[in-house]
């Protein structure tokens, strides 16, 4: 057992799916994260004793807060004798489809973990924080938890027992990602998903995924814009997103590899060499700000190193 009395740790924005891999596909996105501080507590089991930045309003009962529910699967596994009381800095927006509930959860149970002495290998701290990521969207996915946890591009395959890869990203290639000012909640846009795929749109699905993954592997960049392409949930999301296709049109015309949705969105992203990206930037920008939504922006690498521990004591 440690003898730290509190640790805090950083994890990072992700968008999930990545286009073609729904809830199994992610990376990192380190411009932006969220900060929670684990401290021991003479109260038992788990408290969260303040939310601050860019949060709104989020329950401070721990089982129904992403982070509270992460750390409370941790605190009961490990039974550490004495409890936890934790403080979390938002530094996602909410709704903004950057995996903010996820970054939480990740960091709760890091930053956990660091003060029990660091009992649990990252695959272990996974399955605590999905038990959070359940909180926010009604169900157990890693899209966003895993590469906030891991960092990179990250595939993940199963849920009871998850087996995580981190996929390389050919050099020079990066993220642009535009967050328009708009909330979507994840639940929401997971509720108007239909339950059933036409064959034919299976196998286009995964052959996109096969190719895309062989595209990074190979650092082969005409098989990565060929398979760069959702055919299955963004056709039913872009609904949600004014401007979406405007935005996708203008990011391909201006160079980009794909652009897609970040999640549930709103959030825009594309993938593009570092050498387009600002044009890519610019391209996606304009169609939305012609419409006079307020907007953040960001160029990120794609090799981002994943939640961490930043202060102790």
């Amino acid at each position: 057992m440690s003898a730290l009395q509190w640790a805090t740790a950083f994890a990072p924005a992700s968008v999930g799916n990545v286009a073609i891999g729904f809830d199994i596909l992610g990376f990192a996105v380190d411009a932006l994260g969220d900060r929670v501080t684990v401290s021991r507590s003479e109260r038992p089991g788990v408290t969260i004793s303040s939310v601050t930045g860019i949060a709104g309003e989020l329950p401070t009962d721990p089982k129904h807060n992403t982070a509270g529910r992460a750390l409370l699967a941790l605190h009961e596994t490990l039974a550490p004798g004495f409890g936890l009381e934790m403080r979390i800095e938002k530094g996602i927006p909410l709704g903004s489809g950057l995996g903010g509930s996820a970054a939480s959860a990740v960091a709760a149970v890091v930053a956990g973990n660091e003060l029990l002495g660091a009992p649990c290998e990252k695959l272990e701290l996974l399955k605590f924080a999905m038990q959070g990521e359940a909180v926010a969207s009604g169900s157990l996915h890693v899209d966003n938890i895993s590469p906030s946890l891991f960092g990179g591009l990250v595939l993940t395959v199963g849920i009871e027992q998850p087996r995580v890869k981190r996929i390389p990203v050919p050099k020079g290639v990066c993220a642009v990602i535009v967050h328009p000012h708009m909330f979507l909640a994840t639940r929401q846009a997971r509720a108007i998903l239909k339950r059933e795929v036409t064959l034919s749109d299976f196998v286009w699905q995964t052959a996109n995924l096969a190719g895309f993954i062989s595209g990074c592997y190979t650092d082969d960049l005409d098989m990565i814009r060929a398979s760069f392409e959702d055919v299955v949930i963004e056709p039913q999301r872009q609904a949600l997103i004014p401007g979406f296709g405007e935005v996708r049109a203008a990011a391909m015309a201006a160079g980009a590899l794909g652009c897609s949705i970040s999640g549930a969105g709103p959030t825009l992203f594309a993938w593009a060499l570092e050498t387009q990206a600002h044009a890519v930037l610019a391209a996606m920008r304009a169609p939305l700000a012609a419409g006079g939504a307020a907007l953040d922006e960001w160029v990120v690498g794609l090799q981002g190193e994943g939640a961490r521990v930043v202060a102790s004591g």
